[in-house]
């Protein structure tokens, strides 16, 4: 059907289809929540008692759409949530400015959000939804809950007050082995995984293990304070002897506002690598944590740094203005990322106009992959460009939930991106 089409023809094709997508869904749920109305209507106009109005719709959207009461439950719920809660974030959808998942994901994470705030909340998702259709699962859910804590923060999914929540079970389960389930403070988990993963490689090269079952193994000389996990190479000479000290602390990050830490906001934080944290969780955990003001750059005219390597605080910077890969659709964390010249150094400086992150993969389809290009504003959005003409605009997950980070960093007169040259098709 599409043989003769280009490579550019195709992807516009793809993308005018996504597109007429979404405004069928759109058009499917607001037929939906108009047939729910009549239903209603009918009932308050009868004298006598039919069914629940939801199930009488449900009914019939089963059997028009061929599908299960459950499925077609949730059309009617998502068809009434638009209809009466979401009517701004519905037009972005009957736009084809937005698609489902976006409008799922904010079905799902507003769902008891209080009625006094429905209509500022429709107001600020709607207004932002069609920038974030690039973003991951994780990365859509973190906007979605910072703007709901900053309009109703009990309306959040996970409410700021979780501690009756908590528990750890530990229990048998096959023959030998022992299952572990917890539901702890963020901040808690994230500085056991480090430590896991510290105890983890603390082996040598040889061991047989693969990273999870050496993350298992490590369970054991973590429960008894022991700051190595026994290698299980079998070599007599094992290099992993001689490595003590891998994994004697955890250390985690956790980045808020000043007027957070003061309590004049109730705007959340952020763990990095874990999403949004509640803001008595940031003020609780700053009661006994080390405080350091993170160095933002905000005079355009700040020099460049001299070498290659950012110092310290640059990399700090770079790594919470983007915190993951700034490739499309790319969630590898920061802890997991190279820092990227746009323009390669020493053509481009070592400067927060022209560095970014991104994962080892997509470091080397970038410089090495033929057709691809980026490039950069000082406000950190880096514009990459596909093989085929194609660009793809990225916002820094960092700068795009604490805007401060996002102040341009300063214009720097650097050559246009050149992308490699592509070998012809033969």
């Amino acid at each position: 059907m599409f043989d003769s089409d280009s490579d550019v023809v195709l992807i516009d094709r793809i993308s005018a289809a996504a597109r007429v997508e979404s405004v069928a869904i759109a058009a499917r749920l607001a037929a939906i929540g108009a047939l729910d109305t009549l239903r209603e209507q009918e009932l308050i106009e009868s004298i006598f008692w039919r069914t629940d109005p939801f199930e009488e719709v449900a009914a019939e959207v089963s059997a028009a759409l061929r599908i299960s009461r459950g499925r077609a439950g949730t059309q009617v719920h998502r068809a009434r949530v638009l209809r009466d809660k979401l009517p701004l974030v519905a037009a972005r959808l009957a736009a084809g400015e937005i698609d489902y998942r976006v409008v799922c994901m904010i079905i799902a994470r507003t769902g008891i959000v209080d009625p006094d705030v429905w209509a500022a909340v429709d107001e600020a998702l709607a207004r932002r939804a069609h920038a974030w259709m690039r973003l991951s699962e994780p990365k859509l859910r973190d906007r979605v809950d910072q703007w709901i804590a900053k309009l109703d923060p009990n309306g959040v999914r996970v409410p700021p007050n979780i501690d009756d929540e908590r528990f750890v079970e530990i229990d048998p389960s096959s023959p030998g082995m022992t299952s572990v389930w917890a539901n702890i403070h963020a901040t808690d988990g994230a500085a056991l995984h480090q430590r896991l993963d510290a105890l983890a490689a603390t082996v040598c090269p040889n061991d047989p293990r693969t990273r999870q079952q050496r993350r298992a193994d490590a369970v054991g000389p973590l429960a008894r304070l022991e700051s190595q996990l026994a290698c299980l190479c079998g070599l007599p000479d094992c290099p992993a002897a001689q490595k003590r000290a891998a994994a004697n602390a955890a250390v985690i990050h956790v980045l808020a506002d000043q007027t957070t830490l003061e309590g004049a906001t109730d705007d959340p934080g952020c763990l990095r690598g874990h999403g949004i944290l509640p803001a008595q969780s940031v003020r609780d955990l700053a009661a006994m944590a080390k405080l350091k003001p993170l160095h933002v750059p905000t005079e355009p005219s700040e020099p460049a740094e001299p070498g290659y390597r950012p110092s310290v605080a640059l990399s700090e910077f770079i790594r919470w203005r983007d915190l993951t890969c700034r490739f499309p659709g790319c969630d590898a964390p920061a802890t997991a990322t190279d820092i990227d010249h746009t323009v390669p150094y020493p053509w481009g400086p070592t400067h927060p106009s022209n560095t970014k992150l991104y994962c080892r993969t997509h470091h080397l389809v970038k410089t090495f992959c033929a057709g691809w290009s980026d490039r950069q504003l000082p406000d950190g959005t880096v514009e990459i460009t596909s093989p085929t003409g194609h660009t793809y605009p990225t916002e820094p997950h960092g700068a795009g939930m604490f805007p401060a980070l996002g102040t341009p960093t300063g214009e720097l007169n650097l050559p246009e991106p050149r992308p490699r040259a592509r070998t012809a098709a033969r």
